[in-house]
């Protein structure tokens, strides 16, 4: 019954949910699935102009530096994801004080800032980590447990209790204590993927200790849970029910890939690298969900070799070469496409409301893997035959400038943008929206040539196809978060 209650509960009830750190690779995601929800979204940020091409049109933008107490006048809800990255520098003095004071201060200040709105918000839920349980070996630890040691078990612990102090005016506070979240194009699976695919990839420092993880569906599926659920309350696990040690996820990966998994990161290494940081990667925390297993929360991906093929798989798009009739176009009677790509999605939404997210130009930056550093640089206030929308992006280490044009529109139904400028010599896109039922099957079709005629063919067996799988991969991702999207093999 706590499963059906909430189902209902979540139809009925809208919130305004007001994110900090709304740009970063969980902000993102749980953005789509709050407005799938039918939420709204207010995201506080350093960069407007970021943050408006990262989320498009899901969120209204608020920039840091502004009166906070009054941005949170209207928020239902607070998320709190805000924080400084802990890898990627080591932790000296000053590294160490960025790090407690993106999280532990700043935290303190908005919750300062929620106690003098006008409407206080009703629940926060604000990050934590598994950190907070220190090296625990093999043991299992669940909510309940204790604090561990060290530098990470003791910023949680303050985090945490800078969140807490919102309970004093009312607000239900939800810690939420994350592991390792696997995503398609960003987070630790995205760092593991390039010398796993070569074949040089293995487990990270010992292998024998344990990984907390979780797919990034179901904790954007936890995180809009808990915000409509008063029985979520306090700390809470922000990971899958089956940890794993850091060899077993090195083996399912390699496994998933078809590569071997058997070269070690060893923890000399990593300590040579990453100082003190290295306890990031090193320590064992065998952290079950226990809270949120006992609240009849459902994992979608209990299992991790089901969550990376789920991450991995691409079957869905089909690349190959052009055979047969070619639509009857201009653009492709001057350009002549030597590949074809095709993929098909189902969306139970109606027809109107996914052709609309789709005519909207700001949108295009949301269905782009952030690492392409998507922007727009200009566009048309409204999409239609004749349009022209220009923008900046990256494929691989290249930036490069691409300017598109609408050739087709047919309202509601189809429409079609071809290059008028950038990287191929050849892209003539289709997108054809189809209701069925009280839903919509939505199929894009891109005729291509890659550049410089036989090498660029060449390029797009080793290396440019894959890569449109992924990214027509990570958009059909996207759909399936902001829409619940069911993804097919494209015929």
């Amino acid at each position: 019954m706590q499963v059906q209650f909430g189902q209902i509960v979540r139809t009925i009830l809208q919130m305004n949910v007001f994110i900090t750190g709304a740009t970063g690779f969980l902000g993102r995601a749980l953005t789509l699935r709050l407005r799938r929800d039918g939420h709204s979204v207010t995201a506080l940020t350093r960069n407007p102009a970021k943050a408006r091409s990262l989320l498009g049109t899901e969120a209204t933008v608020v920039e840091t530096g502004t009166d906070l107490s009054h941005a949170l006048d209207a928020a239902d809800a607070v998320v709190n994801l805000a924080g400084e990255p802990l890898l990627g520098a080591r932790w000296d003095e000053e590294k160490k004080r960025r790090i407690r004071h993106s999280r532990v201060d700043f935290t303190r200040e908005l919750v300062q800032a929620m106690k003098k709105a006008e409407q206080r918000p009703r629940v926060l839920i604000s990050g934590s980590a598994v950190g907070i349980y220190g090296d625990r070996e093999d043991a299992s630890l669940t909510e309940s447990s204790g604090a561990g040691q060290g530098f990470l078990a003791d910023l949680c612990r303050d985090w945490e209790e800078a969140a807490g102090e919102a309970r004093a005016f009312g607000t239900r506070v939800v810690t939420l204590r994350t592991g390792v979240v696997l995503g398609r194009t960003e987070g630790a699976l995205a760092q593991m993927l390039p010398p796993f695919r070569l074949g040089l990839g293995g487990p990270v420092g010992p292998g024998s200790q344990y990984v907390p993880w979780i797919h990034i569906d179901d904790l954007v599926d936890l995180i809009s849970t808990a915000l409509i659920d008063e029985q979520y309350d306090g700390p809470v696990n922000g990971v899958g029910p089956n940890p794993v040690t850091f060899r077993a996820l090195a083996t399912a990966l390699g496994d998933t890939l078809g590569r071997p998994s058997f070269m070690p990161v060893p923890t000399f290494a990593l300590r040579i690298l990453f100082g003190q940081a290295a306890s990031v990667l090193t320590d064992s925390q065998r952290v079950i969900p226990e809270k949120a297993l006992s609240l009849g929360f459902t994992f979608r991906f209990s299992h991790v070799d089901a969550a990376l093929r789920d991450l991995l798989d691409n079957s869905f798009v089909s690349v190959g070469a052009v055979e047969g009739t070619i639509p009857d176009s201009e653009y492709l009677a001057e350009h002549p496409p030597a590949f074809l790509l095709q993929t098909r999605v189902r969306i139970e939404r109606p027809v109107e409301e996914v052709f609309s997210f789709f005519s909207e130009a700001e949108n295009l930056g949301l269905i782009t893997p952030a690492g392409m550093q998507f922007r727009i640089t200009s566009a048309p206030p409204k999409m239609s035959e004749g349009a022209r929308i220009s923008y900046r992006l990256k494929v691989g280490p290249v930036p490069l400038t691409w300017v598109t044009r609408i050739d087709a529109w047919e309202d509601g139904e189809r429409f079609v943008d071809s290059q008028e400028k950038g990287p191929y010599a050849s892209w003539w896109h289709e997108h054809r929206f189809e209701k069925v039922g009280t839903g919509t099957v939505m199929t894009d079709r891109v005729f291509y040539s890659p550049p410089a005629g036989p090498i660029g063919r060449i390029a797009n067996h080793v290396y440019v196809a894959d890569e449109l799988r992924q990214v027509f991969g990570y958009r059909s991702a996207v759909l399936r978060r902001r829409f619940g999207a069911e993804m097919r093999k494209a015929w």
